[in-house]
């Protein structure tokens, strides 16, 4: 006696791939941000069972890491100066991965921008132990920067309510110290360009490195 089955599923053609893992997971993160991603949150995102994003993937841990990386693996640019406003957008972009990059110096995010920068340094003249100190300044400041402005973006989403911010930020400065600089830059802050500052930082880097 046959017994009669039911019509076999085809392969899906568009097999899970970690690409696309981690894809989802940086959709996630935009939307929800970090505390919105689990591997749970990932397979539904992609219909698919933990099983196979364990394939790809060990943990949550493991799939920010990467998905970090694949943030600067985008960046484009060469020069220091572009490198460093590419990492900024970036940020500025995903929020999230401020947070990330600075969460572990040994990630694999951290070392990719390492490796870029110090070559982009190589190619000033900067070699030996000042390319080590220059390049380690010059990263830590363009994580920390753009890792800041992003966490002030998130306060303010628009210009108005960032005006707001700024303002309100301001009068809190002035009010809770008499130093002049303190007073001077509290009455440069509604006015304050993240992304100009930033840059006028890695200016100040390059001539020092330059001299």
């Amino acid at each position: 006696m046959t017994v009669m089955t039911g019509p076999r599923h085809p392969r899906r053609s568009d097999a899970l791939s970690r690409a696309r893992i981690l894809e989802a997971a940086i959709e996630i993160l935009d939307t929800e941000g970090e505390g919105g991603l689990t591997l749970r949150a990932v397979t539904a995102h992609l219909s698919t069972g933990r099983g196979a994003i364990y394939h790809h993937v060990t943990s949550k841990d493991d799939l920010l890491a990467a998905a970090a990386d694949s943030i600067v693996a985008a960046v484009p640019g060469e020069t220091v100066r572009e490198l460093a406003l590419g990492v900024f957008e970036a940020i500025d972009a995903h929020p999230w991965a401020g947070a990330q990059l600075a969460r572990d110096p040994s990630q694999p995010a951290v070392l990719r921008l390492w490796k870029r920068v110090g070559a982009a340094l190589t190619g000033l003249g900067v070699t030996g132990p000042a390319r080590s100190d220059a390049g380690a300044a010059l990263v830590n400041y363009v994580l920390g920067a753009a890792a800041q402005h992003a966490a002030g973006a998130r306060r303010a989403a628009d210009g108005v309510s960032r005006r707001d911010y700024l303002e309100k930020l301001a009068a809190e400065w002035a009010a809770s110290d008499d130093d002049e600089l303190v007073r001077e830059s509290a009455a440069l802050l509604a006015g304050h360009d993240d992304r100009r500052q930033f840059l006028a930082g890695v200016d100040i880097f390059l001539a020092g490195i330059t001299r």
